[in-house]
This record gives structure tokens, sequence and C-alpha cells, in this order.
């Protein structure tokens, strides 16, 4: 019955979606890519508001000509937000970061854009506002981002209090910086540390999932005003996760406890590097659990079936295995 319902509101969804301008701030992201290709094939049009014009030439092959059109602009300002909102029923904010750096800061990512986005679309008479925060957000954090999360959760809330807010788990897919990450590291390291004894939970989300609920949600009058919190189907421990990665890559890598305050210490050298594989505030939020809370909305609630990491991820780990391995992630990390 579950699946005959799903089958029928996606067909529900495109037809909603067809036609609408929606307005994708991050779109170039990680999560972004998959939001505007899901949007493309509903029919709906879309303004991909992205950092870099040039590098997010690929998102308009996801639709037909003048089906999407990219747009670079200053966040900061509110005229410049308005102009991407022209015409536009719809706006959907994904933009975040999970390091700060002298550009950019959590406040200033996290908490300033998302509250001049909401307000410039209550100005402007926008239809729907969907805001993409993360579990663990909270104003008691010892984590900066978490309590930045928060933040900007309210800040969405106070000027556009019908906006939909979604807080994921960490999230999975080809590109994703978790297990990605993980693999590239176990290519080189012989060991790899389990930050505060592997023991942090974790509840992993397929980054298709999270698309298809961004348009669910948008599709659900219920939902609107309301916060929902996504995870997979299976909760995790750190050292699980590590321990699936090295199974799926065949690699052979010692796993070492590291007490939180070494994490943090030795974080306090690595956060030094442009694009730092580890920072004092991750390891923070690494004391907390990465699992949707007791009495939760969740992808339930939107009638979607999480997908479990084993089905995707061999999908795109394959490319670690000794076999048939590279280097460009590693890399990556260091420029």
């Amino acid at each position: 019955m579950r699946s005959i319902l799903n089958r029928s509101l996606v067909v529900v969804r495109k037809i909603a979606m067809h036609g609408k301008i929606v307005t994708v701030f991050g779109a170039s992201g990680f999560i972004g890519r998959s939001v505007v290709y899901k949007l493309a094939k509903c029919g709906a049009r879309i303004n991909s508001v992205c950092r870099n014009i040039e590098k997010a030439k690929f998102l308009k092959t996801m639709g037909v000509v003048g089906q999407i059109t990219l747009t670079s602009l200053d966040v900061t300002s509110s005229k410049a937000i308005a102009q991407a909102m022209k015409g536009a029923s719809i706006v959907i904010n994904l933009i975040g970061i999970l390091n700060q750096s002298r550009c950019n800061n959590f406040n200033a990512v996290h908490c300033t854009a998302p509250k001049k986005i909401a307000k410039t679309a209550k100005l402007l008479g926008v239809k729907a506002v969907l805001h993409v925060s993360a579990i663990g957000a909270d104003p008691q954090s010892s984590s900066e981002y978490a309590r930045s999360k928060f933040a900007g959760e309210e800040c969405v809330r106070s000027a556009f209090p019908e906006a939909i807010i979604l807080r994921p788990s960490i999230v999975f897919g080809n590109d994703d910086s978790f297990f990605n990450k993980f693999a590239s590291m176990a290519q080189f390291l012989p060991v790899l540390p389990l930050i505060g004894g592997g023991k942090s939970m974790f509840q992993p989300v397929y980054v298709i999932d999270l698309a298809e609920a961004i348009i669910a949600a948008l599709n659900t009058p219920a939902a609107y005003g309301q916060t929902y919190e996504l995870g997979g189907p299976a909760i995790y421990s750190l050292r699980d996760l590590i321990e699936i990665i090295l199974k799926e890559t065949n690699r052979k890598v010692s796993l070492i406890k590291l007490p939180f305050w070494l994490s943090s210490l030795k974080a306090s050298l690595l956060e030094l590097a442009p694009n730092p594989i580890l920072t004092r505030d991750q390891v923070e939020l690494l004391k907390m659990d990465n699992v949707v809370s007791c009495g939760a909305k969740t992808f339930n609630d939107l009638f979607i079936n999480p997908t479990p990491i084993e089905i995707i991820i061999p999908s795109y780990l394959n490319k670690y295995r000794p076999s048939g391995s590279s280097m460009a992630f590693f890399i990556d990390q260091f420029k």
C-alpha cells in the first residue's frame, strides 16, 4: 500500500512543480546538484544561485534549454538576493559550510545569509521557503557550527514563520565529504583515528533521498512551518562507519582510539591547513550523537523510505580499492 501511495505522490509532486520558478541558493554544492536535478525532472524552472558560474555550468545539462539559469551574487546583499528571487514562488536555501575561513564564518553563512534570504522572500511575497539546517542544531552546544545552525533556523522562522526546515544527519552520495574522505585517508595512512573512541552515533542520509524530501515537503501543505529531522534507516557508530569503509575499499588499516582532549589538540594544528581534515569545532560536534530525536517529524511523514548506505556506497568507493585507487580526493583536501 505504501509503495502505491509513494508512486502516486511522485506524480502529484511533478504536476505541482511543473512550470514554477524556484530559486535555489547553494545550487552547485553537493546537495544542491541533486536538488536541481530533481526539480528539473519535475518540470520546474530553476534559478541556480552559486559561487562560481563557470564551475556550475554543468547544472544546465540537467534540464532543457533555458530551464536552468545560473546566478552568482553576494548573499549579504538584500538587493542582489531580491534580484535572484525575481518571479520565484519557491525559495530553497542550501548554503552551508563545515569549516570557517577568513572569508566565510559560521555566523555570516548560517545566520546572516538565511535571515536576509527569508526576509527578502517575505517582502517579495514568495509562497514557500525551505531551509536546510542540520541534526544537532542546538543553542547550548559546545560546537559553534551547531549553535550557528540553530541561530540560522531562528532567523528564518522569525522572518518567514511558515518556512519548512529540514535537519539531515550526515549526507552521503558520490561526492560526499565523509565516506570519500575516510576512504581516501585509508589509502595512504597506516592508522585512522577514532575520535572520542569512535562512539559518536550517525544516521547517514542519501543525498537523493534528501532532494526527494525537499520536493515532498514543498508539496505537503501540512509541512509548512514545520521542522523535520531526516536520518537514514540505520544508526551507526563512527567506528562502524569506518569499518564499513575499510571493508568496501579492501584496506587493512589499524584503528586507534583518541580521547576528545587529544583529538582537539591535534585538530588545533590540522585546522591551520587551507582545507583542514579536522577542526576543534568538529571535535566538539562529535561529542553529541547525530541521530533523529524521539518524537521528531521524519522521512515517514513525507512518505519516503530512506536508502541504506550499503546499497549506494559500493558504487563510488570502489575507486579507492587497491586495484583502482584515486588520489584526487586526498589531494583536494590540501589545496
